[in-house]
């Protein structure tokens, strides 16, 4: 069997929610969600927080991750997350801990579960890639009828002749950062999951939330409490 590695982002200095990695959010601070998550799904070898802030380790590792270093390496606001898993992958190296498959699952996506960490899981071995993302479908809102509005109001459409009925129009999906998944030497050797051949997972929208804002936030409890 591989073994398996659940890394969670979770970088300081969030500049739109400050500590929103460890904000309270429906009385548990937010990435506990992701580690709780990642724990129940029964998957992996070790769960690991990749973080340079030292109060989002210590609130990792009260709830049960290891943190086997400060990351002071793609820490900042332009380097893609995927440099960041890499870098604690080798990380983990250097202290003799190696793996197969990387699932890295995003501190502010918390309303993710056990059961869609599972199900992504079986749907990358099952189709046999070295990539998978994963997605949502658009519901309540259409991209297709998107417009830009320039300083008199007037709309720009984005897509031309979309203005069609909904049920007239090509279904639409959103990557999330909820569950992506990897070949580890694939990913070192792409730097990146999006990766030759990578597949979209679909999941349910309700738990597909990245919280970057505090509209995300006010969302996101709300749908915590249907």
């Amino acid at each position: 069997m591989p073994k398996i590695v659940a890394i969670i982002p979770a970088r300081g200095g969030s500049k739109r929610v400050p500590g929103k990695n460890i904000m309270d959010f429906c009385g548990k601070p937010m990435i506990a969600w992701t580690i709780e998550a990642a724990k129940e799904s029964q998957l992996f070898d070790a769960i690991v927080v990749s973080t340079d802030d030292p109060e989002i380790a210590s609130v990792a590792v009260a709830h049960g991750a290891i943190v086997p270093a400060l990351r002071e390496e793609a820490a900042d606001d332009f380097s893609p997350v995927s440099e960041a898993t890499i870098h604690t992958l080798d990380q983990l190296a250097t202290q003799g801990l190696n793996f197969d498959v990387v699932v890295q699952l995003f501190a502010v996506c918390p309303l993710r579960n056990a059961i869609d960490i599972q199900n992504a899981y079986q749907f990358f071995v099952a189709q046999k890639t070295k990539f998978l993302i994963s997605c949502f479908k658009y519901v309540w809102m259409n991209p297709w009828w998107a417009v830009q509005l320039d300083e008199q109001h007037k709309p720009k459409r984005i897509f031309e002749d979309t203005f069609k009925r909904s049920q007239d129009l090509p279904e639409l999906y959103c990557p999330t950062g909820a569950v992506w998944i990897a070949d580890i030497p694939s990913l070192k050797s792409s730097h990146t999951f999006y990766g030759e051949d990578h597949v979209f997972w679909e999941m349910e929208w309700k738990r597909a939330l990245d919280i970057d804002s505090y509209e995300d936030v006010a969302l996101g409890k709300a749908l915590f409490n249907l």
